[in-house]
C-alpha cells in the first residue's frame, strides 16, 4: 500500500505479469465493452426472475475473469490522508489485495467499511485503471474528553463521539462536563483560543443549565463566565491577568457574568491560634 499525505510512503509494488500484445488488448478491451452493456441491458430483463439472477452473478464472474486476464487487477493500492487509522485495517476494510481483479472492488462498499472505522470521518474510492486503487481518507481530529452520565468519551469539533478506549494519551486535551457539552465545546474552546496562555491553565469545563459554562482554571479557581458575550468577558479576565496577576492571588471564584463588573469570591483567611496560657508556678 502506497501511503500520500500520511506518516510513510512506500514505493508501489508492480506486479510480474505478461502482457499481451497492444493491438489484442485495445481489441479485448472494446470487446469487454461490447459485452458489458449488453450484459447491462440483458441483466434488467434477466434479473426479475431467480434462474436469471443466478444466471446474471456467473456471467458477472465470468466476465471480471476475463477483464483480469488482460492486466486489469490491483497492482497498487495509494491511500492520502491517513494518520491515525492503522494501514492493515484499511486493507481489511477495502477487501483488496495485489492480484484482486480491479472490478470486483466495490467502491461503495469499500467507502461503507472505511467510514465504520472509529477515525474516519469520510472515505472517497476511485478505481484508476488499469490497476490502482486510490482512498482519501478524512480523519477526525480529537477535540476534548467528554464527561457525563459517569463516563468519559473523547469527541471531535462535531460533537460526535471518537470511540476509543484507552484515553490516557488524550490527558493534555481539555474535558468538557454536562449532557450538552459535546455539540457545543467547539464554540467554547474557539473562545479560548484567543488567549492561548490562559486557555492552557483551563482544566475543565462545567456546561451550566445549558445556557453558559464556568470553568476550572489550574484546578482551584472557578470563572464564571456570561451567557452573552463570552469571548469579551474572556479577553478582560486575561488583561487583568497580565497587569494584576489576578488568578495568582489567593481567589476562589471570579464572577464574569456582569458585564460593567468583576466579581471575586476569596478564600477565608485562618482562624488565629489562640495564645496558649502559661500556668502560674507554685508559691514560695
Amino acid at each position: 500500500m502506497k501511503q500520500t499525505g500520511g506518516k510513510g510512503k512506500a514505493p508501489p509494488a508492480r506486479a510480474r505479469r505478461r502482457r499481451l500484445p497492444r493491438h489484442v488488448r485495445h481489441a479485448v478491451y472494446w470487446a469487454l465493452l461490447v459485452i458489458a452493456v449488453a450484459g447491462f441491458y440483458g441483466g434488467i430483463i434477466a434479473g426479475r426472475t431467480p434462474a436469471g439472477q443466478a444466471f446474471m452473478a456467473q456471467t458477472v464472474d465470468g466476465f471480471v475473469g476475463m477483464t483480469a486476464a488482460i492486466g486489469l487487477v490491483v497492482t497498487n493500492i495509494e491511500v492520502e490522508g491517513r494518520e491515525t487509522t492503522d494501514a492493515a485495517t484499511v486493507m481489511a476494510a477495502l477487501s483488496a489485495a495485489r492480484g484482486t481483479p480491479i472490478l470486483s472492488v466495490s467502491p461503495n462498499r469499500a467507502k461503507e467499511q472505511l467510514e465504520k472505522l472509529p477515525w474516519v470521518r469520510s472515505a472517497t474510492i476511485e478505481r484508476r485503471l488499469p490497476g490502482t486503487l486510490f482512498v482519501r481518507l478524512v480523519e477526525r481530529r480529537p477535540l476534548a474528553v467528554w464527561q457525563h452520565g459517569g463516563i468519559q468519551q473523547l469527541i471531535d469539533r462535531e460533537g460526535a463521539v471518537i470511540a476509543v478506549e484507552d484515553l490516557s494519551r488524550f490527558a493534555r486535551l481539555p474535558i468538557v462536563v454536562g449532557d450538552d457539552a459535546a455539540p457545543n465545546a467547539a464554540a467554547l474552546i474557539d473562545t479560548l483560543a484567543s488567549e492561548p496562555e490562559l486557555a492552557a491553565r483551563v482544566t475543565a469545563a462545567v456546561r451550566v443549565g445549558g445556557r453558559r459554562w464556568n470553568l476550572r482554571i489550574d484546578d482551584v479557581i472557578d470563572v464564571l463566565l456570561p451567557e452573552e458575550g463570552a469571548a469579551p468577558a474572556w479577553s478582560r479576565l486575561a488583561e487583568l491577568e497580565r497587569a494584576n496577576a489576578l488568578l495568582k492571588r489567593d481567589v476562589q471564584t471570579v464572577d464574569l457574568r456582569l458585564p460593567d463588573r468583576l466579581v471575586l469570591r476569596v478564600n477565608a483567611p485562618p482562624a488565629p491560634q489562640a495564645t496558649p496560657v502559661k500556668k502560674a508556678g507554685k508559691p514560695t
